[in-house]
């Protein structure tokens, strides 16, 4: 009875996961809509929603350290417990990162961007879908899918090396654009990191089903 108690938590636990993970999905999605419309009542929706993803990570968290010290779960229960505190602690940092879009927005203010987003919209959606498919891994235990998701990080960093040189390539022409180039940088850079948190979290799929301690290549975030 008492294994067939912790299951259900468990389970339900997973579906949290799942729920953070669409919320955190959609706030990308809507970061990078906000700014391409230049919606600035929107970022600020979207700002103040961040606080329901802390909400739910924090509820997670309690729930699963309840679970840990009432249900004494067995070794291999540990490790998925410990994966869903880490994998909720990766989320709640990736809806940081579509919040800071959002601000950068606000930064920004009204009236057109200096160029067309081409790039940084194409970045939102390889990193979503990427993490989709790493939170997939997860429930599923499906370590051939987590070790194949981090190889795609290359994708998103061509496209911000293509950003970066398209930014640059406009403040030696125009160099009263140096402000607002800087902050589609920031912008860039955030959806970038976003694709380096994915890989965490497969990294994390891989030690819970496996015991294997793997680590993706990842650069190191200066302050």
């Amino acid at each position: 009875m008492l294994r067939e108690s912790f299951h259900r938590d468990l389970h339900r636990l997973h579906e949290d996961i799942l729920l953070l993970g669409s919320m955190v999905e959609s706030m990308l999605t809507d970061a990078v809509d906000v700014l391409k419309r230049r919606d600035m009542a929107g970022s600020q929706r979207l700002i103040a929603y961040d606080q329901r993803v802390n909400e739910k990570r924090l509820a997670i968290e309690h729930n699963t350290l309840t679970l840990i010290a009432t249900q004494q779960p067995m070794a291999g229960d540990v490790r998925d417990l410990a994966a869903i505190l880490d994998i909720a602690s990766e989320l709640e940092r990736i809806g940081d990162y579509a919040k800071g879009i959002a601000k950068i927005n606000l930064m920004i203010g009204p009236g057109e961007l200096i160029k067309p987003l081409v790039d940084i919209p194409r970045m939102a959606e390889k990193a979503r879908d990427m993490l989709h498919r790493a939170l997939e891994a997860f429930i599923n235990r499906d370590v051939d899918l987590a070790r194949t998701i981090p190889l795609e990080d290359d994708e998103v960093d061509d496209l911000y090396n293509q950003v970066y040189r398209e930014l640059i390539t406009l403040i030696m022409k125009n160099p009263q654009d140096m402000d607002q180039a800087t902050y589609l940088m920031w912008a860039a850079h955030n959806l970038e990191r976003t694709a380096d948190r994915v890989g965490n979290i497969c990294e994390r799929v891989i030690f819970t089903v496996t015991g294997e301690v793997i680590e993706f290549s990842m650069p190191i975030e200066t302050a």
